[in-house]
């Protein structure tokens, strides 16, 4: 019960930042989605690929790859958790 509890405050909190956002500028809210959808798909680009001997950027590849499995682990908490919270 906690969990969904915590659930439908974490859905709450993302709606009410969508929609903060798109009331404040439009935009920037269209060109921050886009910059996200960048930084989520080169991390899940950095996972997914054959590994190579390269050792440059591995900075931003590790913070992508983080990005990346943070929110995909969010998803999923959402996905079991969330429809239970009456809320959809």
């Amino acid at each position: 019960m906690i969990l969904t509890l915590l659930a439908c405050a974490l859905l709450a909190g993302l709606a009410l930042v969508a929609y903060l956002s798109w009331s404040f500028s439009p935009r920037m809210t269209v060109a921050s989605a886009g910059l996200l959808s960048l930084f989520l798909a080169h991390g899940a680009w950095k996972i997914f690929r054959d590994p190579t001997k390269r050792r440059g950027h591995r900075g931003l590849a590790a913070a992508t790859t983080t990005g990346f499995t943070l929110t995909a682990a969010t998803a999923v908490f959402l996905l079991l958790y969330g429809a239970g919270c009456g809320c959809m």
